[in-house]
């Protein structure tokens, strides 16, 4: 086709988006809202998941030890815990400090703490051992032997909370790909149903086409493209909300059980972009549905 064509195709997609605004403007506003839980699902399970991956690159372990013990029996978990292989010794982690540090990370949350008349967090050692993957560490065998010292109340160590997080990631992995297939099919629907309307409003328009001798195709384009408009600026308004969102309530960085810091991160270029053509695609296809069931129910094939 001729590029004065396509002119003429957006024009009236243009046009037919304006003299039916209030409509669009709805649909639009509930393809975003539906792209938006996408989004924000996508990135949750992003963060999740790098917060994983950086577990898996060292092993982390908090020795919790028994309250009123005395400073020979702490030196001398001390001494324990230097001598194990490939370990890094990071520090003594008092009562206070755990308290101090669990206020930070509920960060406006905190003085849910403040009433508390006596503090319930152990004081523990925190040991960190790196490229676990090329090594023989066993954690488990750790585990007990350090658990077997006088004065130690309980050991943890990163691995239970992977295996516990991957079993939750993939919860939510399979919970989101559910949500996703519905917002999806939700997507097609209104985007199919704002198509069909303006086409009916615009019947006499299309019939007359017809008599002059206007191919179907001639007739269709503009209302894949009006689908198309929506898609790609829906698409775009939910990327910009969450972005905006993301930028202004994203979470502090928290640190639990001596495990790495979670920072949130926002969405890597490819899912942004997967994002809007993903609407882009859906806003293409509902006016495809639109025009498919308009033309075969009013026979002008």
């Amino acid at each position: 086709m001729k590029l004065r064509t396509w002119k003429y195709f957006f024009k009236n997609a243009s046009i037919s988006i304006l003299n039916n605004r209030l409509i669009h403007l709805i649909s639009m506003g509930t393809i975003t809202i539906s792209m938006l839980l996408f989004g924000s699902f996508l990135l949750l399970y992003v963060n999740l998941n790098n917060w994983i991956a950086d577990w898996g690159e060292s092993l982390s372990i908090s020795v919790y030890i028994e309250d009123g013990i005395d400073a020979d029996t702490k030196k001398n978990i001390r001494s324990v815990l230097v001598e194990l292989e490939g370990a890094e010794l990071k520090g003594f982690i008092s009562k206070e400090k755990a308290l101090e540090n669990l206020r930070n990370g509920l960060g406006d949350h905190s003085g849910l703490l403040y009433g508390m008349k006596n503090n319930p967090l152990p004081g523990s050692f925190e040991v960190v051992f790196q490229d676990v993957k090329d090594s023989l560490i066993d954690p488990r065998d750790i585990k007990k032997s350090l658990e077997q010292l006088d004065g130690v109340n309980e050991v943890q160590y990163s691995e239970q909370w992977i295996e516990r997080f991957e079993g939750i990631l993939y919860v939510f992995k399979v919970v989101g790909f559910i949500i996703g297939g519905l917002l999806c099919v939700a997507i097609l629907f209104i985007t199919s149903n704002t198509i069909k309307l303006t086409i009916y409003s615009r019947r006499e328009e299309i019939e007359i086409y017809k008599l002059v001798g206007a191919t179907d195709w001639f007739i269709k384009i503009p209302f894949l493209i009006e689908g198309a408009i929506q898609g790609i600026l829906s698409g775009v308004a939910a990327f910009v909300i969450l972005l905006i969102v993301f930028s202004i309530f994203s979470l502090k960085n928290i640190s639990l059980f001596g495990l790495p810091v979670l920072v949130m991160r926002f969405l890597p270029k490819e899912l942004a972009v997967f994002i809007i053509l993903l609407s882009l695609a859906l806003g293409f296809i509902g006016g495809l549905i639109a025009i498919g069931r308009f033309f075969r129910f009013q026979n002008l094939e």
